[in-house]
């Protein structure tokens, strides 16, 4: 999957194979809709919505128990199609998202995750240098040409199950630096060394693979499944790098940290609009920013990472630029007759997909105001994290859509061939959407967007150091 105007400089692409409104008037979306026919008293009071959140992933984590101790977390359910695929940023935010809790078994699950990337880390099948792929697989399955992957995520040689299948085994930085963050949060909360060690072997790969002297500078986008380098730099990756670094200094005490984090805020300071308050998305050749498309996380995690002032507008262009409101009227909506949901797109080029023709070859034709989830949630946290006036209420809203989203879609969705609790687990988005990358997304249950949620319900940012 390779981006339409130029290379996909996002981490979720697959390396290897609005409406003008202000936080304060966000759309609010319909409320009071039925859950299901007939009488809510005829059944129990659900869950809350966070512990249903939390439900959702301890089952995508625990849907293979015939294949051993170490796990991690399935990324979608198998309606999905990606079968057992557990992505790295997945499990990244699946870890911190059970510290946000701040629950023994929160902590518990926490641990087993960070254990698992560790020894991803250390028995990767062709690498020792501290690398992660971009996806592994956790349970078996027949892959769409007949062919058996029999294995969990530890194979039988003790080595990490690589996602070959779909072509998932390049490293990104972004993915990375998600990993550092995670294990240098459970470092901290914990006090353990091996989470910590761990997070330097990452943070040293990035330095020796990533670092340019290109005149943008910053750190390039990672390797591709032959180990090549790529050309590409991202804004979305430096800000994760910003955090990353920042956090290993502080735990580690080693001042060469602050050198590498002042690279990658300079990179990010660079691509920063002041015309329009907003974050551009990187660079293909180090030398000339990309303008298009502008997607929305560069918008809101430059927030919680900086924690800038000056540059907080970007979180106003995301809710001005970005909103979408879906609803069964909409072109190519799946959303149910009688709901509606409210948010925010990807990117820019997602208001602008073409909703003649299908996102990519089998898939279907994409819904120019589908909501993403992920995004959505963490605009919720980032606005909850600034404070404005009208910040809280407008991500009040933006969470109640999400928790809509969890109470009504995806329903009869898997993990494993196994039926996920009640209501469970939060869809990636409302009805397919185009990101503009090269790459969609559909409504499925959603590790990330799950996580997401949990840490903007619980106000936890995980990239402030």
């Amino acid at each position: 999957m390779t981006g339409r105007q130029g290379p996909a400089l996002s981490r979720r692409s697959l390396i290897g194979a609005g409406l003008g409104i202000s936080a304060a008037g966000l759309t609010a979306a319909a409320s009071g809709q039925a859950f299901a026919a007939g009488s809510t008293r005829s059944r129990p009071a659900p869950a809350p919505a966070p512990a249903r959140g939390h439900a959702f992933l301890a089952a995508a984590m625990d849907a293979y128990p015939d294949h051993g101790r170490l796990r991690l977390t399935q990324s979608y359910t198998d309606q999905a199609g990606l079968f057992s695929t557990a992505f790295t940023y997945d499990n990244a935010l699946a870890l911190l998202a059970h510290l946000a809790a701040w629950t023994p078994a929160g902590l518990t699950r926490a641990k087993a995750l960070g254990d698992a990337l560790l020894h991803a880390q250390g028995h990767d099948p062709a690498y020792d240098d501290g690398r992660l792929r971009q996806a592994y697989n956790v349970g078996p399955y027949t892959f769409y040409d007949g062919s058996l992957q029999p294995d969990g995520f530890v194979r039988a040689d003790g080595t990490a199950n690589v996602g070959t299948q779909f072509g998932f085994t390049g490293t990104a930085v972004g993915d990375m630096a998600w990993a550092g963050i995670a294990l240098g949060a459970l470092a901290r909360r914990t006090g353990a060394r091996r989470f910590l060690d761990g997070a330097v072997r990452i943070g040293e790969w990035i330095e020796r693979t990533g670092r340019t002297d290109e005149p943008l500078g910053g750190y390039k986008f990672g390797v591709d499944g032959a180990n090549q380098k790529l050309p590409f730099t991202s804004t979305e990756h430096n800000t994760d790098l910003v955090c990353l670094f920042g956090r290993l200094a502080r735990l580690t005490g080693d001042r060469v940290w602050l050198e590498r984090r002042g690279r990658a805020e300079a990179f990010v300071r660079r691509m920063w609009e002041p015309s329009g308050g907003f974050f551009y998305t990187g660079t293909n050749d180090g030398v000339t920013v990309n303008k298009s498309p502008i997607p929305e996380d560069t918008q809101t995690w430059t927030h919680l990472a900086l924690d800038s002032r000056r540059h907080s507008r970007s979180l106003d262009w995301a809710v001005a630029e970005l909103a979408v409101l879906d609803h069964s009227g909409r072109t190519n909506s799946t959303v149910p007759a009688g709901q509606s949901y409210e948010g925010v797109t990807f990117s820019s080029a997602s208001l602008l997909a073409n909703e003649d023709a299908p996102i990519a070859d089998g898939q279907p034709r994409p819904d120019r105001n589908g909501v993403w989830f992920e995004g959505t949630a963490h605009l919720a946290l980032a606005l909850r994290d600034r404070g404005a006036r009208g910040d809280e209420a407008g991500a009040r809203r933006l969470l109640a859509s999400i928790e809509r989203a969890q109470d009504l879609l995806g329903d009869g969705q898997t993990v494993g061939g196994k039926a996920l609790p009640e209501r469970s687990g939060v869809v990636s988005a409302s009805s397919p959407l185009d990101t503009g990358f090269g790459f969609g997304y559909y409504p499925y249950r959603h590790t990330g967007a799950t996580a997401w949620y949990l840490m903007a319900a619980a106000r936890f940012n995980p990239l402030r150091v």
